[in-house]
Formats: structure tokens, sequence, C-alpha cells
């Protein structure tokens, strides 16, 4: 037999229809005459890992005249594989990894969009693969390459993105099959048919077309431009002061007053104008080049920490009426289906008492028999959202808003807060760069709970080794080293490390 199998391999996540894909494909190939292999290798839950689909195809009528059935493998080969079809760019990415991609031989078709890993979602930093990258390598590596939006594709007709694959599939000439065969395996399934036609046939046509010239940059979620005029009158006097803070730091400023204002009100954004003005003066003031370096980081800092999430902030999000409108966009409800949200929450003692007024919170951290008692009732807790009694027991905790600025949890914040900016002020004036560090330092305290108190430990220990730090040439490089020391290990301990080999002594501040 001179002829060989044509080899593809499938990376789908958990949830994207890889196995309806690969059934409509072996229903395809043996339709066309074809022989076909097919294995599968299960991921791990929805996000952790995808599922590798491998299928071997082999014309039936050569085997024939051969007079034997040929040989299959069961997994895909490095350096052995005519096409990847990956349902996400990361996975795309790992296919390469892998070798599953070769310049010389492989048809690599991949969505353009993102699907976040666990482990992008849940690092202490920023854990996101850089898109740009991710993009470029994968332009570098295969023979051929058919790259477009497959999630906005199947999003815009209401589809699934394994309809968007199988047309992808088909655009790129990759399988020697007749178009109509795959729109007939998609009527035969019976499901959502006019929806994944649709979708297979835009898929199709972007194939065709080939790489879609992405370029992994996002658009900006920040406005460039700021308006003239605000939304109303009363919020006129805070746009007139961004207005009159350097250019290149405006767009920063403004969604750091729009935070605060959705966070709590206008008076909170005019507190957040007040200290970014202090920075400001800072920069006028500096020698160091006009970047508005410091301005920016502690701009984008500080809007973050004012907004930090405690119970209230919590209960305020998950309440409101633009979270139930993407959760039912999600599942693709229809108009009159109903559908509900389970949240789990378990909010420790700690919690309950930063939600107090401060004197009442700090009389109950300050009692063990109390705490002892509260925590008996303070296990895991399920609330239904979408029934009446569920969704006004949060509603009414988030109306505490009002009432935040005397809570215990506010005022400790707004203190370490104050503390933070006075020690920018006294870095940046001799040590620029260390203070812009500082600034961004703020990255490590983040969360609420047992994750917010780990950033805080290690947040307060790099502020510990700060009069070390200034007294140094390199002090703003250590700086961010030992910030990455810290995104690193959340316990803390690599930190420790870091610290210990500059030959300084770690100082933790109480929590």
């Amino acid at each position: 037999m001179a002829e060989r199998p044509i080899k593809l391999t499938i990376a789908a996540l958990g949830g994207q229809g890889g196995g309806v894909l690969a059934d409509w494909l072996i229903e395809i190939a043996e339709a066309e005459g074809y022989i076909v292999q097919s294995t599968s290798v299960p991921g791990v839950a929805q996000r952790t890992g995808a599922t590798i689909y491998y299928l071997e195809f082999f014309p039936r009528a050569v085997a024939q005249r051969a007079g034997r059935d040929p040989v299959m493998a069961l997994m895909p080969v490095a350096g052995d594989v005519d096409c990847v079809l990956a349902s996400e760019l990361a996975e795309a990415g790992r296919a390469i990894q892998r070798g599953l991609v070769t310049p010389d031989r492989t048809t690599l078709i991949s969505s353009t969009h993102r699907s976040y890993a666990i482990g992008e979602k849940s690092a202490m930093g920023q854990g996101a693969v850089d898109t740009v990258q991710l993009t470029d390598l994968v332009r570098s590596q295969a023979k051929r390459l058919v790259l477009f939006d497959m999630e906005e594709t199947a999003e815009r007709h209401q589809s699934v993105i394994s309809s968007v694959m199988l047309g992808a599939l088909c655009g790129s000439g990759v399988l020697p099959f007749r178009k109509q065969t795959f729109q007939d395996a998609i009527q035969k399934s019976g499901i959502a048919v006019k929806a994944n036609l649709a979708s297979f046939e835009d898929a199709c046509q972007s194939a065709q077309r080939g790489d879609s010239g992405f370029t992994g940059k996002t658009a900006s979620t920040l406005c460039r431009d700021i308006p003239a005029q605000s939304r109303t009158p009363a919020l006129q006097p805070l746009l007139d002061r961004i207005g009159r803070l350097p250019t290149a730091a405006q767009p920063l400023v403004l969604e750091g007053a729009r935070r605060a204002i959705d966070y709590q009100d206008p008076a909170y954004a005019e507190l957040f104008l007040d200290r970014i003005e202090r920075i400001a003066a800072l920069e006028a003031r500096s020698t160091a080049e006009r970047s508005c370096a410091l301005l920016e980081a502690t701009a984008r800092s500080l809007a973050l920490w004012m907004s930090f999430e405690d119970t209230i902030r919590v209960a305020d999000l998950k309440t409101r009426a633009s979270r139930f409108a993407r959760v039912r966009n999600e599942i693709r409800a229809d108009a009159g289906q109903l559908f509900g949200i389970t949240e789990f929450m378990k909010p420790r003692v700690e919690e309950i008492a930063g939600t107090l007024p401060a004197g009442l919170g700090t009389w109950l951290l300050g009692s063990p028999r109390l705490k002892d008692w509260l925590s008996r009732w303070t296990g895991g807790r399920q609330i239904r959202t979408g029934t009446l009694c569920g969704f006004l027991m949060l509603h009414a905790l988030g109306g505490v808003k009002r009432w935040r600025r005397s809570t215990l949890r506010f005022q400790e914040e707004n203190a370490r807060i104050e503390e933070w900016l006075g020690r920018i002020e006294q870095l940046a004036v001799d040590h620029y760069s260390l203070a812009v560090e500082l600034a961004r330092a703020q990255k490590l305290v983040k969360g609420y709970g047992e994750t917010q108190e780990r950033g805080w430990r290690n947040f307060t220990a790099l502020v510990a080794q700060l009069e070390f730090l200034a007294a140094r040439a390199d002090g703003a490089a250590l700086l961010s080293r030992l910030q990455d020391a810290a995104l690193a290990d959340e316990e803390g301990v690599l930190l420790a490390q870091e610290i210990a080999a500059l030959g300084i002594t770690a100082v933790h501040e109480p929590a």
C-alpha cells in the first residue's frame, strides 16, 4: 500500500463538543468510502486540560486492492501529523510543544480566542500566557495556517464551536471529502441544525481565506479619549480634575474614578483623585524622565486597592441584574426559560467582623469565646440567588455599602493605603524607580479571606526591606525580583529564601 493514512489531531476543551466533532468525522469518512480509526485521551474538568482526539483516514478501495487492512496508530506521533485542529489558541501552542505541528507537513487550524486555564486564573499575579508571543509561535511552526476567532463565529450564529471547527476543517481542504457530506452529517444529528449549518458555512469561508491576520493584541478596555462631558452634571468636576492630569495617565485615572463610583459613591472617587493628585505633584517635581511611570503605576494599584473585596462587594456583584443577564447569555437560555444560580459561600469570623462597625468588629475579634462560638455557624453555605429569600439576603448585604466607611475592614484598608502612599511619597524624591516598584507591589494584595491575608504578609515582608533597598543602586530591580518570588509562592517560602539570600532578615507584620 503506497498511500499512507491522513492523520488528524483535535484538541478540544471539555464541553466544546470534541466528541461530537469526532463522531461527525467518522460518519463523514465512512460515507466517503474511507476506513477511519479514532481514539481519545480525556482531559480533566472544564479547563485544566484538553481532550485529545486522534483520527486516521485511509481509502477503503486502496485497502481492498492491496488485499489487507492498513495499520493505524492509536496516538499521534511527533512529526507525523497532517493536521492539528485546536479549539483555542493555547491548545495550538500545546500541540506545537508536543511536536505535533511541523513546518514541512502540518496544517494548523486554530481559534484565536483564549479560554484561560485554571493555572492562569488562579495565579497570584499576571498568570495569563502572552497572546502576542503565542500567536507568533503559532505562525512560525505550521506549513499552512488557518487562524480566526471560532468562538465569535459560534456566538454570532448562536451555535457551538464544534460545528465551527468542522466548517474550518472542511474549508481547509485537508480532507478529500465533499462539502455536502459534511453538511449531511450535521443534518442527520437533528440538533440545532439551522444554527450549526450557518456557523459551519461561515467557518468554511473563513478557512478558505486562511490566516485572519490576528496579531494577538487585544483592544484596550481603557477609553483613550477622555470625554468632554460627564454623564451627569454632578460628576463634571471629577472629569475636569482628571483632564488637568498628565495626558498619558488620564485613561487609567478615569477608569479608576469610575471604579470608585461603582464601588462606593462619587465622594469616594473624589478621595481617589485627591490621592492621585498627590502623586501627580511628585511627578511634576521629579527629575526622572517624564514618563509618568509612578503616576500610572499608582493609579492602577490605588484603583484596585480602594475597591478591595469584602463581603459587601461580593454580595453586591452577585445580585446585579447584569450578572443574571450574563449567566443567561452564557448558558444560552431562551427568553422564557427559567434557570437558577447557587452561590457557595463560607465567610469566616474575620470577614463577619470586618463587615461590622469598627468598634464592634474589634470587640468581636478580641473575644476568643465569642469567636469560637460564632465559628460554629460559619460553615459552607449554599445560597440560591434565583429565589426570593436568597436574593434578598445578599441584596440586603450589598446595600450595606452606604455604611461601609464605618466598618472595621474599611478603616483597616484605608489606613494601609495611606501608609503605602506615604512611603511612595518619601521614596519618590530620591529613589524614583524604587517608588515605582513599591506602587506596583500592591498586586500582591488581592482577593479576600486567607488569600488576602497571605498576600498582605508577603507585601509587608517587602515593605520591611525598603530601607535596605533604598541604600542600593539596584534596589528597584531587587524589589521587582522579590515581587516575582512572592507571586511564585503564595506561602512566602520563595520570598523568604530570596530575602535571606540578600543577607537581610524577613520581617512579617501582623495581618
